[in-house]
């Protein structure tokens, strides 16, 4: 079990659209870490002023520095503007979350406590349901537990160490994988060149891109008992083209491939 002064250096990265309430808490969640991150970086697909003027306020205070990567909205480009993102990141290690997720106060303790070369590490989510949020956001909630209101998956809140640090590595891409609650070597990243920019719309951008790192020889870990994230309520996203994501992602398994054309190199 490493010590706190052997966790690699770290950025925690968020992708975000037009939601500042959630971002509020993750950021909120962000600030009450047992152990900071060493950067903070919003990657913002084009959200308006008010995402704007969230971050601008929290950086006046933030206890680490506080980024904020943005490009003008063209519909879904959430490949694109994390690509931009962790090009800009600053440290060797990536810890990615979505937009609508408060982190456990050890969430990113949990994550560096169990980093190891050759390998990227995920975990699940608790979720906070659709009739708790008018509560949720009034609250301004950041902590929950086993019997708290609102969240279902209820075991998922359970964090034990003991049985986390034993998880064994797989040379397959689980189907419980979510991107949501993912770390991964910035170099391992960069390897096979981030996230794939053909895809359109939402879904598939994070699974495809961690194919493409097994395919290269980064095996994966699951986080179970540590790395706690509680995921905020929403409406599902348009998934018209997840079908023609899925033949890209298909094609980056059968052909084994490792790198695409459009990725992170562009902003290199």
């Amino acid at each position: 079990m490493k010590s706190d002064t052997a966790f690699p250096k770290c950025s925690l990265v968020t992708p975000t659209y037009n939601w500042p309430e959630a971002l509020e808490l993750l950021l909120l969640s962000a600030k009450h870490q047992t152990h900071l991150p060493d950067e903070v970086i919003v990657a913002d697909d084009g959200s308006r002023k008010e995402t704007t003027e969230l971050i601008k306020k929290f950086q006046k205070d933030f206890p680490v520095p506080l980024h904020h990567i943005w490009h003008e909205d063209n519909k879904n480009q959430k490949p694109a503007i994390m690509n931009k993102a962790i090009a800009s990141a600053n440290y060797e290690y990536i810890v990615e979350i979505d937009g609508d997720i408060i982190m456990h106060k050890d969430f990113v303790k949990d994550h560096l406590s169990l980093a190891e070369k050759n390998t990227f590490l995920y975990g699940s989510r608790v979720n906070i349901q659709e009739s708790y949020l008018e509560t949720l956001f009034k609250k301004k909630q950041l902590h929950f537990n086993l019997f708290s209101s609102g969240i279902k998956k209820r075991g998922r809140t359970l964090r034990i160490p003991l049985l986390a640090n034993n998880r064994k590595k797989e040379n397959e891409r689980s189907s419980k994988l979510r991107g949501c609650n993912m770390s991964f070597w910035r170099e391992d990243f960069i390897k096979v060149n981030g996230f794939n920019e053909s895809l359109t719309g939402w879904g598939i951008d994070d699974s495809e891109m961690i194919q493409r790192m097994i395919n290269n020889g980064v095996q994966g870990k699951r986080l179970k008992f540590k790395g706690i994230a509680y995921h905020i309520y929403h409406h599902e996203q348009n998934k018209s083209h997840i079908e023609i994501n899925r033949i890209i992602e298909k094609e980056t398994t059968e052909k084994q491939l490792t790198y695409i054309d459009k990725g992170i190199d562009q902003y290199l």
